[in-house]
């Protein structure tokens, strides 16, 4: 199987991090080859891939933000529980997974995994229905993060137990008063941290299988933030209690 991502920051991502199969690029006919445009050019050179110059109106059809450029390439190889869990021992690190449980907005999607790619999580969990998965627009949303990252499609509450006989530590986000302030939950150690879907939150069995939940401190009127910007609040905060690790991306073990 394969499809065509687009945009210049997914393709970027995608053609560097190297992961899927490539069979051809495409640019707009007219488009300044410069800056980060030049790169994908050089690097699928350096492929040896088919490179097209097109009539812009030829990428128009497959998205929205293409920004010129185009590249046909096999589907998005997801990973599994184990590759997640083999990476935080690469990096000598305790585990720090993302679960995203029937998130259905693709902007959503991209978003929270573009903010989860620069925090360090090791992994993210989707449920295998019901959820926005892994397409060419959340590429393109997430500026190629999910090139980077191990996303794996799961049955949620049997992923959780396995977590849990991990000893990783399973906080739900909720903005309920049944959970606890954020102050009081400890997110430095192993954690899987749960966003549920917009609207309806996180669904009722994997609700019950969070070892706690937690919600964000507000002052303002307005009651709640939305499922993307909650969870990336969420993220950095628990980053910074596991204390920033800002090592290079370069300097980190790749999976």
């Amino acid at each position: 199987m394969k499809e065509w991502l687009y945009g210049r920051n997914a393709v970027y991502e995608t053609m560097r991090a190297r992961r899927r199969q490539f069979l051809r690029l495409r640019i707009a006919q007219g488009v300044e080859e410069k800056g980060q445009l030049m790169e994908i050019i050089r690097i699928g050179a350096s492929l040896r891939l088919p490179i097209e110059r097109v009539p812009r109106n030829n990428l128009d059809t497959l998205g929205n933000g293409h920004q010129g450029v185009a590249l046909e390439a096999s589907n998005y190889p997801y990973s599994t529980l184990v590759d997640i869990l083999s990476l935080a021992a690469r990096r000598g690190e305790a585990p720090f997974v993302l679960i995203l449980d029937v998130l259905q907005d693709p902007q959503n999607l991209g978003t929270l995994l573009r903010t989860a790619e620069a925090v360090g999580i090791h992994g993210v969990l989707l449920p295998f229905r019901h959820t926005a998965t892994v397409t060419p627009a959340v590429v393109n949303s997430s500026s190629g993060a999910t090139e980077h990252l191990q996303i794996v499609q799961v049955n949620l509450a049997q992923a959780i137990q396995q977590l849990k006989e991990e000893n990783i530590w399973v906080i739900g986000l909720e903005a309920g008063l049944e959970a606890q302030p954020l102050n009081k939950v400890r997110l430095d150690g192993p954690l899987a941290l749960v966003i549920g879907g917009e609207g309806s939150g996180m669904r009722t069995l994997v609700r019950k299988s969070c070892d706690g939940l937690m919600r964000l401190p507000m002052v303002g009127k307005v009651e709640s933030l939305n499922a993307a910007v909650a969870g990336s609040v969420a993220l950095y905060f628990a980053w910074h209690k596991r204390g920033f690790n800002t090592k290079p991306i370069d300097d980190i073990a790749k999976p």
